[in-house]
């Protein structure tokens, strides 16, 4: 089979192609205005277009629409009184000391959100029935006001969906799409629930849309899944109709990947790090890629199943500029595809990591893309030369500065992830990929006391790779809220019922009952708290709790096994395993020292200051199992640039990732494995 994972980024469209055992990689240019035509061109360009059997697609335009509210027309419905949910929000504000903040405005204005007259009970009981006059004059009005998409979200209607799914049929039948919140996340939160069902009705006509001309475009036989933001992927049906499930498609990819690549190289604790050319994506994986239900797309909240990603402005094309108060600022604002860096020689004038790369001597103009596309250095230099010059330095030192500034920024979002969760970053491998991550990398493991920098085979292209090593993964939850000295009875049948519905759901996919994995946890929390912790099921309520007292004292620093505990959520996850392709692995080989193909003069930082050193010049295709090179040296291949400073030793592994330490770990390294 020819199968082929696709990564719409900010700045390249990447490509892996999988056949016949082979890896192929390709990268274009993306095209913002219509991403299908990007991914048209660089299945051309591999000679695939016509004959792909599978397309695993990560895609940003549902991303995109919420970021730049540009989605679809939307109006919400809900119970009587509770129309101002989505502005209200929650007590907490973003910038405490910020007297001037604007809370960011609703996807849905007021005018449409329309209230329908029904009430019910926190256990589904009916208070007052649904009167169904209320809601054709709803849905009527909806009509007038020329909506495309309707979010319908009622009072308690994860208790009891009944109200809600007459409105929904109703609004259906209308010709809307509508996006129903006993479907979409059917949790207790009025407010993230609210926001979340908004969010997948906003998108869901646009991705809907795009996935249909993609599906048209390519060959009749073609498979198309869709990258969701927990890990896994889905059919592009259900992605039209659960559209929020992929706002977070391609870094969710990219964590995948690290974990299956580390894995394959005998690493299972990494943090991985995905440098691209818009924004910085880290994540934690201490055996598994770290889950949470808790997360934010721009202001707006989103509380369906996701991996743990922290994201910063942080990108190649992050332009470097000066705030208010006179100080050098880098992000988050991105020269992108479209002029992109002056490096590029496409028009953009501003100064960017990219053009500070350049400058430093770090990026090869003639190896970039493979040599297909050349960097013009004295663009770049007289860009960053505009920085130098307000700085009063040397286009070299504003260079070095705009680099220390974007590493400073992406270690903050690396201490996010692992320090405030608990974790010592010394005792993981950091994995670097995206565009520009090998780039920064061991500076920034070396700011951060991370013993190793493992930077995979075909780092510019791994959440592509990624998306390959995916399986088809489906979440469930329904809440419950069981004290601890109520029955626990209805335990049991929750779980049975969910798993019964992800049987029917993942054999609709394609996938037999042998190839199921269904997993199952709980959401526990100490009595009178507001949020919970997820944690597995151990097969009783005893085993869990303990296990939960366990994860609160790692997350929070205490723990109180005295203290009673109450069941608010239980979750499935339902996995339906596929086959992936295996990493080639390659005989161990004697260390060897490979030449260098060329010198050339890099500037590295010490104590703030630049300094020129000569680092010698590799093509990563050259480099098998057991090459050893140490630094100041630049590793070029096709998809990226790899940065080793001065002080740092690289090897080649049997599976081709490139391994790099310290020659010295210095006090209180851990061991990463």
């Amino acid at each position: 089979m020819r199968i082929v994972g696709v990564d719409t980024g900010g700045t390249f469209t990447d490509f892996v192609l999988f056949e016949d055992g082979q890896v192929r990689v390709h990268k274009v240019l993306s095209t913002p205005a219509d991403p299908a035509r990007a991914i048209l061109q660089g299945l051309a360009d591999l000679g695939v277009d016509s004959t792909v059997d599978v397309v695993v697609h990560g895609s940003t335009v549902a991303t995109n629409a919420v970021l730049e509210h540009k989605g679809a027309r939307t109006g919400l419905i809900t119970t009587a009184g509770f129309r101002d949910v989505l502005e209200i929000g929650r007590q907490n504000r973003p910038k405490l000391y910020d007297l001037r903040q604007q809370k960011p405005p609703p996807l849905v204005p007021r005018e449409l959100r329309l209230e329908v007259t029904e009430r019910l009970d926190e256990r589904g009981g009916v208070l007052v029935p649904l009167d169904h006059g209320s809601v054709r004059a709803a849905i009527e009005q909806l009509q007038q006001a020329g909506v495309e998409s309707v979010a319908v979200c009622l009072l308690f209607s994860f208790a009891n969906p009944e109200h809600e799914r007459i409105v929904a049929e109703a609004a259906e039948r209308a010709g809307f799409f509508v996006s129903a919140s006993h479907v979409v996340l059917p949790e207790f939160r009025e407010y993230e629930r609210t926001s979340t069902v908004v969010l997948n009705a906003y998108v869901g006509p646009l991705m809907a849309r795009y996935l249909s001309r993609l599906e048209q475009s390519l060959p009749r036989q073609t498979t198309v899944r869709v990258m969701q933001s927990n890990g896994g992927t889905i059919s592009a049906a259900t992605a039209g109709r659960e559209a929020a499930r992929t706002l977070l498609s391609g870094p969710a990819a990219g964590v995948v990947g690290a974990a299956y690549v580390a894995e394959a190289s005998g690493f299972r604790r990494v943090i991985s790090f995905d440098m691209g050319g818009t924004s910085t994506d880290v994540s934690l994986i201490d055996g598994a890629p770290t889950q949470t239900t808790e997360g934010k797309i721009g202001p707006y909240p989103m509380r369906l199943p996701m991996l743990d990603i922290h994201t910063v402005g942080a990108g190649g094309g992050s332009i470097a500029w000066f705030d208010a108060g006179g100080a050098l600022r880098v992000g988050p604002v991105s020269a992108g595809a479209d002029p992109g860096p002056a490096a590029y020689g496409r028009g953009g004038t501003e100064p960017t990591v990219s053009d500070a790369n350049v400058v430093l001597g770090r990026l090869v103009p003639d190896a970039f893309l493979g040599g297909t596309m050349r960097l013009d250095a004295e663009r770049a230099r007289l860009a960053v030369g505009r920085i130098a010059e307000r700085l009063g330095s040397s286009p070299e030192a504003a260079a070095l500065g705009i680099v220390q500034i974007a590493n400073a920024n992406m270690e903050a979002a690396i201490r996010v992830i692992s320090v405030e969760r608990g974790y010592d970053p010394r005792d993981f491998t950091l994995v670097a990929f995206g565009g520009a991550g090998p780039l920064h990398a061991c500076e920034l493991a070396e700011r951060l006391r991370i013993p190793r920098v493992l930077v995979p085979t075909t780092p510019g292209v791994l959440s592509a790779l990624g998306m390959l090593a995916t399986d088809i993964v489906k979440d469930y939850t329904r809440t419950v809220m069981l004290r601890p000295d109520g029955p626990l009875d209805q335990i049991e049948p929750a779980f049975g019922e969910l798993e019964e519905r992800a049987r029917v759901e993942l054999g609709a996919e394609g996938i037999v009952p042998d190839a199921m994995r269904l997993e199952r946890f709980l959401d526990l929390r100490y009595v009178g708290q507001s949020y919970e912790l997820t944690v597995p099921f151990l097969g009783d309520v005893t085993s869990t709790v303990a296990a939960f007292h366990q994860a609160h004292e790692r997350r929070y620093g205490y723990a109180d096994s005295a203290e009673p505990v109450e069941v608010v959520n239980v979750r499935l996850r339902a996995t339906g395993l596929i086959p992936k392709p295996a990493l080639e692995r390659q005989p161990e080989s004697v260390p060897w020292y490979p030449e260098p193909s060329d010198e050339r003069p890099v500037i590295f930082g010490r104590a703030g200051e630049p300094i020129a050193c000569a680092a010698a010049l590799y093509e990563r295709a050259r480099l098998g199992p057991g090459a050893i090179i140490a630094g100041p040296a630049i590793v070029t291949q096709y998809d990226t640039t790899t940065v080793l400073p001065p002080g740092w030793v690289a090897r080649v592994d049997a599976i081709g990732n490139l391994i790099a330490e310290r020659t010295t770990t210095g006090r209180g390294s851990h061991d990463a494995r």
